[in-house]
Formats: structure tokens, C-alpha cells, sequence
């Protein structure tokens, strides 16, 4: 009779099944922001439970302060309304009227707010690379809408500088 495999010493049997989603594709703007965005995120794919919990843990390592996120209802129709993260529950809300496009704001009670740039899951690396750089821009002025407008044409440079 063969023995059973066993964990890995200081791992249990829960840990083995375990599956942490990889650090967010993420850029923010150093110290101030002065633009309408605070930097950019590219997730993985386009399912906002799967997706939220890593980025809001880099945001708001915290897990006991409470964190709000608004999400554009027309690039997450299918938002949950509570999404559950190891340690916390995180409140999603579909943006209001007047919403900017591609925008997900996280209102950390810790570290203040963040209004990041959705870069689409499926934009090419070097287009999603260059938008991640332009809105991490502290003196970039354009809107994240206008920035996926640029990208799309292919006049979106590496800085927002270039964008014209």
C-alpha cells in the first residue's frame, strides 16, 4: 500500500486547493494626482468578482476598513452588488448619470479614493501598456474616455504629452 501525500510542511490541506488571483495590472500616478485619473487598471478578464478583490487588496491592504467601489454599469453590466474578498465584503455600485466611461472609483476609508482607468481585458499589450502609461501621467489631462479614443486610433503616444 502506497502512502498518502501529505501538504507541504506549514501548509494545511485548505491551502493546497487555494487560488489567489496574480498582482492587478495596475499603474498610479506618484504622489498627487492632477489629472481626472489617478492611474489605470487592466484586469485579467471581464469578471469584476474575480478581478476586485486583488485590486482592492493592493489599494487597501487593510481588510478591515471598508471599501466602496463604482463601476461604469455599461462596462459591467453584470456587476454584482457585493463581491466577497478573503477577510471583507466590498460594496460595488452601478455609477450614476454623468458617470465618465472605463472609470472604476474605490473609496478606501484608509487611503482616500482612487479613479482608475479600466483598460479593456482583451487590449492589445503594447495599446493597453501605453494607456497604463498615459493616465499614471500626474500631468495628463485627458479623460479616460479620450485616452481609449486616442489608443484606438493609434495616436495615444507614451505620455499623455504626445496625445495632442
Amino acid at each position: 500500500m502506497e502512502p498518502r501525500e501529505t501538504p507541504a510542511d506549514g501548509t494545511s490541506t485548505a491551502d493546497a486547493h487555494t487560488y489567489r488571483m496574480p498582482l492587478p495590472r495596475l499603474t498610479l500616478t506618484p504622489d498627487v494626482s492632477h489629472g481626472p485619473l489617478d492611474g489605470a487598471w487592466w484586469p485579467r478578464c471581464d469578471a469584476l468578482e474575480l478581478e476586485l478583490p486583488s485590486l482592492v487588496d493592493w489599494l487597501e491592504p487593510d481588510s478591515v476598513t471598508a471599501v466602496r467601489v463604482t463601476v461604469d454599469p455599461a462596462e459591467w453590466p453584470d456587476a454584482p452588488r457585493t463581491v466577497m474578498a478573503p477577510g471583507r465584503v466590498i460594496a460595488v455600485e452601478p455609477a450614476g448619470p454623468g458617470g465618465e466611461t472605463h472609470v472604476i472609483t474605490l473609496d478606501c476609508g484608509a487611503v482616500g479614493r482612487w479613479a482608475l482607468l479600466v483598460v479593456p481585458p482583451d487590449e492589445p499589450a503594447g495599446t493597453a501598456a501605453r494607456l497604463l502609461a498615459a493616465a499614471a501621467d500626474p500631468e495628463n489631462p485627458l479623460t479616460a474616455a479620450r485616452m481609449l479614443a486616442l489608443a484606438e486610433t493609434g495616436r495615444l503616444g507614451g505620455t499623455a504629452q504626445n496625445a495632442g
